[in-house]
């Protein structure tokens, strides 16, 4: 999207909004961006963390260095760690026992700019990925690539959900550009066994679901007029095989690792970049 429909967008959501009609020579108001999603989003365990804590929400993360880039001073940050599709609707108990609002309240007819990161934790990512860890040779550890398929026909039955987060997102903010941000690469096909402990075929499986899953958000994202940012490209010589990794493994290779299976901060300055050149 460029910067002309970005301003123009803010300039109709701010006329929508208003009782009245300003005067001519008035500045018009920026409007305002919502970050919605999960940990990834959130940047979970990335220092410093913002102070309530309740959804582990890193003050470097991708949605803060995307409005500074961008100039935007109203920002709604709801992405929360931990956050399934559901919580775009509803609540969320956070960490420490505190209670996140849900994230779909933060819209608004101000709303010009949405970035949406979600689905990994509804089709359990790390979970999938957790359990293609080996830790000891085969047999004694089974092969999640040898497991029954689960994971790949539940990525597809998430289409429908993106199609309805999507949809309420337009009801909601009906003057904002929407961004889905995709999952970074984790591992590379066949892995690296001597630092990380997946076989190489679970690495090529693990990857090629988060690939499917990239997939589906970029089919939704077509389907609703939406932008989908492909993270691949950018990420797939920083994977938890690299010598230089944006993504944590099951054995942190990184000085500033701190959730496992997560991005660090400079996968976030990365996503940040990419979000800023597709709006540009």
């Amino acid at each position: 999207m460029s910067t002309r429909r970005f301003l123009t967008a803010a300039v109709a959501a701010s006329a929508a909004a208003a009782l009245c009609a300003a005067p001519a020579t008035a500045a018009p108001e920026p409007g305002a961006y919502v970050a919605l999603g999960d940990s990834f989003s959130a940047g979970s365990g990335i220092a410093p963390q913002t102070p309530s804590g309740i959804c582990g929400r890193s003050a470097v993360n991708y949605p803060t260095l995307v409005a500074r880039e961008l100039g935007i001073d109203t920002v709604r940050d709801v992405t929360c760690g931990s956050a399934e599709s559901t919580n775009l609707t509803g609540p969320q108990t956070g960490l420490g026992g505190g209670v996140a609002a849900p994230q779909f309240d933060a819209l608004g007819a101000d709303t010009t700019l949405v970035t949406l990161g979600i689905g990994g934790n509804d089709i359990q990512l790390v979970q999938l990925a957790a359990g293609c860890i080996s830790l000891l040779p085969a047999p004694l550890t089974p092969s999640c690539s040898d497991r029954p398929d689960v994971y790949s026909d539940r990525i597809e039955a998430f289409a429908a959900t993106y199609d309805s987060i999507l949809d309420e997102i337009a009801g909601r903010a009906p003057a904002a550009q929407v961004v889905m941000v995709g999952y970074p690469t984790g591992i590379r096909p066949g892995g690296c066994l001597d630092s990380q402990p997946v076989r190489p075929a679970d690495a090529t499986y693990l990857q090629a679901r988060i690939d499917q899953l990239n997939a589906v958000m970029s089919r939704a994202a077509a389907a609703h007029d939406a932008t989908f940012v492909d993270l691949a490209p950018t990420t797939r010589d920083h994977d938890v095989c690299a010598a230089d990794s944006w993504m944590v493994g099951a054995v942190p290779t990184s000085p500033d690792a701190v959730a496992p299976l997560h991005p660090t901060a400079a996968s976030h300055e990365n996503t940040a970049r990419e979000i800023v050149a597709a709006l540009r």
